[in-house]
């Protein structure tokens, strides 16, 4: 079920240039409504329920409308987002209770290194089909190959797969 805008809750975000649901909304489905200013889900039946529109809103103002298997009629899943985590507040049917609390990451912020341990990249490999730093993901020297298909070497000339160019015999 895709979220709702609770108008009464909304601010648009007044001290951002857009709202915080428009920035983050990966469909580009939540815009805010200029007259009102209030965000709103404009094609609801777009919405991938990613539910980053909930986890980002500063004003807890979105709200999740879930399926019944995951949220029965009459009970609730609310986050509130902090600085360093999400709680997550579950309210069931008969009115228990419970939260959880998850870090919003567990690095710290600009210390990623996306491309630490791959090798630099290079042009003669940009038809290849493989992914950058795949072998090295799944944990293998290196990935296999279908019998039949043309491989371009390191140098430039194609050689079909099974020969001596790539260390394999038919």
């Amino acid at each position: 079920m895709p979220t709702y805008v609770n108008p009464d809750k909304c601010d648009g975000c007044k001290a951002l240039d857009k709202p915080a649901c428009a920035y983050i909304c990966p469909n580009d489905l939540m815009i805010l409504d200029l007259a009102q200013g209030k965000a709103w889900n404009q094609e609801p039946d777009q919405c991938w329920e990613c539910y980053a529109c909930v986890k980002t809103c500063p004003q807890s103002a979105i709200a999740m409308r879930g399926y019944s298997d995951v949220m029965p009629l009459g009970a609730s899943l609310t986050p509130l987002r902090g600085t360093d985590s999400i709680m997550w507040t579950v309210q069931f049917r008969d009115k228990r209770v419970k939260r959880f609390k998850f870090p919003i990451r567990t690095t710290g912020w600009g210390t990623i290194e996306p491309y630490d341990g791959m090798r630099e990249p290079d042009a003669a490999e940009l038809k290849d089909s493989h992914l950058a730093g795949e072998d090295v993901w799944l944990g293998v020297d290196s990935l296999p190959v279908p019998e039949g298909v043309v491989l371009e070497g390191k140098s430039g000339n194609r050689e079909p797969a099974g020969s001596a160019a790539d260390g394999r015999s038919n």
